[in-house]
């Protein structure tokens, strides 16, 4: 399958224009601010930055990041251009500690399509490639993420992911046999002649080895496949770096909401509504989250997570000591 959308979103690419005026360069050294609160409202606007920013997949309900290193490809722009966007975000990347494929032959599991058509891209892959919009089990939650809404808009499919390290793509669709069982509960009935003990077939299950545990049981959600579509028309003069940056957060991360203004310095906030912050590109902030979010404990139920998310973005961005 990664093939054949590979192809569709190639063909489609063929209506790009070039959107961004920056000279191409080396991507410039990651940010080092401070974020001027004390001790206490730090942390809690870390907690807050954290909660705000996470997501729970379906059907885990865990954050999902990339569990196998990331390929990014990049399509519709000038070679200058793509070589800036691609080695952007494999930089930011391995600050993050993301794992990074830097093979020139690897298989795209990040496609960055810039288009003049995004709408008719999606509803291709709508119809080719459902699974590549996310989990849906609906002919009309597919329309519905099919939808494009922003002039930067990301679409993730996600992977389940074992005790023993098996990986699955999780789908709403039926995919493989599904299950059978045993049936061991079947009762005999008063107009019976015997007890029906045929198997139950469950056509749209399938199973993954836990460990039990409420707090960590084992099973982690992986990014699997990303797309992200930036809509040319929309985006005409948009500076180089902090359209690389925000193309880089969406990549490496799902986000819960891009139109909400964070209260801390954050690329989130380059296209979010009514907010004014001047973003120049990736903060303290944002690698502080993404840090947080590989290192945190993949098994670990969803609020165990966001903790450990906040606790390391508190150990890594700078604060003054508390005001006297």
């Amino acid at each position: 399958m990664p093939g054949r959308v590979i192809q569709t979103l190639g063909f489609c690419a063929v209506l790009t224009l070039p959107v961004v005026a920056a000279s191409a360069q080396t991507p410039p050294a990651l940010p080092r601010e401070d974020v001027t609160v004390t001790a206490t409202k730090a942390r809690e606007l870390l907690d807050k930055f954290a909660k705000a920013l996470t997501i729970q997949t379906k059907v885990t309900g865990k954050i999902a990041r990339w569990e196998t290193a990331i390929c990014p490809s990049v399509i519709g722009q000038k070679p200058e251009f793509t070589r800036f966007i691609t080695e952007r975000l494999q930089a930011i990347a391995a600050a993050a500690g993301t794992p990074v494929n830097a093979s020139p032959t690897c298989t795209a599991n990040i496609q960055i399509i810039f288009t003049t058509t995004p709408q008719q891209l999606l509803d291709q892959v709508r119809k080719d490639d459902p699974d590549y919009l996310g989990y849906a089990t609906t002919s009309d939650q597919r329309e519905k993420l099919a939808t494009v809404t922003r002039p930067v808009q990301a679409w993730y499919t996600t992977e389940t992911i074992d005790v023993d390290g098996v990986h699955r793509m999780d789908s709403g669709r039926k995919l493989g046999n599904g299950v059978t069982m045993a049936n061991f509960s079947a009762f005999a009935m008063p107009s019976s002649a015997g007890v029906n003990r045929d198997p139950i077939d469950l056509p749209y299950a399938f199973y993954t080895r836990t460990t039990g545990n409420h707090i960590d049981n084992g099973l982690r959600t992986g990014l699997n496949h990303v797309i992200v579509v930036i809509d040319s028309t929309r985006l005409a003069g948009q500076e180089i770096i902090p359209l690389s940056d925000y193309i880089s957060m969406l990549a490496l991360t799902q986000l819960s909401s891009l139109d909400a203004c964070q209260e801390l310095p954050s690329i989130v906030n380059l296209m979010a509504k009514d907010c004014d912050q001047k973003i120049e590109g990736m903060t303290a902030t944002d690698l502080a989250y993404l840090r947080g979010l590989y290192k945190m404990d993949g098994d670990k139920s969803y609020i165990f997570q966001q903790d450990e998310i906040a606790d390391v973005m508190e150990g890594t961005v700078a604060g003054p000591s508390p005001s006297k």
